[in-house]
């Protein structure tokens, strides 16, 4: 729990006049689940005003703070239990608020799906987070929610059913509908722009572990999928999930936070399936392409600039109303015994449901887990199942045992 003195406010939303700040303002403007204190912020107060004006929100109170402003950042900390915050690439604009959190005491969550700014932020602020009693909760959109939470509720059918947790669990998204947005495609070109810059964090991008506390004990080869290929135990044809490569290290993350709940040689993979192998190879050939031309800056450029969404940009909102995704997570046991989760959200993933997941997120961190200390937490490992009772109640996103 937090060491900080009561605050104006349950939480302040950062970035909120941002393309998924925007969509989750909407949401809370609206929401009648229960009662809570909260306001605005980001860097241009015209577009606060403005935000403010278009959802009849002019009695939540605003605070402009530029993000690397540490001074303006502690001042609008002091005022709030806990920030929520949408401005990525976090790899760029992250670091200041992270950093005032952590010393300062106040709750963090956000939506970043970059696993190399994460591995930085846990080896300067953790211990800081440690001692103020600042919960740090990275992760809370769709990168990587459905995924987390996901394994954790299979992982406890199976240890009450059987006594121990499944060895492997396999994900593979059945279906998704949504289109990126400029901050997420943004934040792709950056992670490829600084392994090319750096070779070290090469080897950071390829580690399932590298999140994980430096204590853990995991060695177990996982499975990596770069290719198309063909599940003989799904009878389905596969191709590459670009989310893994954020999941998967969220997912280890969480089983040695939760005490090696399931188990020190516990396998974890993550792929798309297709409808047939030749899907399956157009979609990866493609996807090969793509980030071979991405490595190369002149074409980064060019497609950043010309081809792509730029921050700020993304689905129309009957795009994210007709999106959806089903996730579906499979495990067998060495005798045999099967289990299967399936996550299923209602709007499209990356924005419509991960501004209602975000939400949820910082009000169960606020409201719903007193006794979690401060540290930097995975949403399973801070929230667990009262998370998943808020996702099925207020978001749309349901995380249930089917047959």
């Amino acid at each position: 729990m937090s060491t900080k003195e009561p605050s104006n406010f349950d939480f302040i939303l950062y970035g909120a006049s941002s393309f998924v700040g925007q969509i989750m303002a909407e949401y809370l403007a609206t929401y009648t689940g229960e009662s809570f204190s909260w306001a605005i912020a980001g860097r241009s107060e015209a577009k606060l005003i403005d935000l403010k004006k278009r959802l009849n929100l002019e009695n939540v109170q605003h605070f402009v703070a530029d993000a690397d402003d540490e001074s303006a950042l502690k001042d609008m900390c002091h005022r709030t239990n806990a920030v929520v915050s949408t401005v990525g690439p976090y790899a760029l604009y992250g670091e200041t608020l992270v950093s005032v959190c952590a010393k300062s005491g106040t709750d963090y969550c956000d939506l970043t799906g970059e696993p190399q700014w994460i591995k930085a932020m846990l080896d300067k602020y953790e211990s800081d987070a440690k001692s103020s009693g600042a919960r740090i909760v990275h992760c809370t959109g769709f990168d990587s929610i459905p995924s987390d939470l996901g394994v954790f509720k299979l992982q406890q059918t199976m240890i009450a059913a059987t006594g121990a947790p499944a060895q492997q669990i396999k994900m593979r998204v059945r279906r998704i509908k949504g289109a990126a947005s400029g901050g997420t495609i943004a934040s792709m070109l950056n992670v490829i722009k600084e392994a090319k810059e750096d070779p070290s964090l090469r080897k950071i991008l390829v580690n399932p572990y590298v999140l994980c506390p430096s204590s853990h004990d995991f060695k177990q080869r996982q499975k990596n999928h770069k290719k198309a290929e063909y599940d003989a135990d799904l009878k389905v044809w596969t191709m590459p999930f670009v989310m893994a490569s954020i999941n998967e290290r969220i997912v280890h993350r969480s089983n040695a936070l939760l005490g090696n709940q399931y188990g020190e040689n516990f396998l974890y993979d993550e792929a798309m399936t297709a409808k047939s192998g030749f899907q399956a190879w157009t979609f990866t050939l493609g996807l090969g392409a793509f980030m071979l031309g991405a490595s190369i800056s002149p074409i980064r450029n060019l497609l950043a600039n010309k081809f792509l969404p730029k921050p700020g940009e993304g689905p129309s909102p009957e795009e994210q109303l007709n999106g959806m995704f089903d996730m579906r997570f499979y495990a067998k046991t060495s005798e045999g015994e099967k289990r299967c989760v399936k996550v299923y959200g209602d709007r499209d993933p990356g924005y419509g449901s991960t501004a209602k997941m975000l939400a949820q997120s910082v009000l169960c961190l606020s409201k719903d887990v007193p006794e979690l200390k401060g540290g930097f937490w995975t949403p399973a490992s801070a929230l667990g199942d009262k998370l998943i009772d808020r996702l099925a109640e207020h978001a749309g996103v349901s995380v249930e045992l089917i047959d």
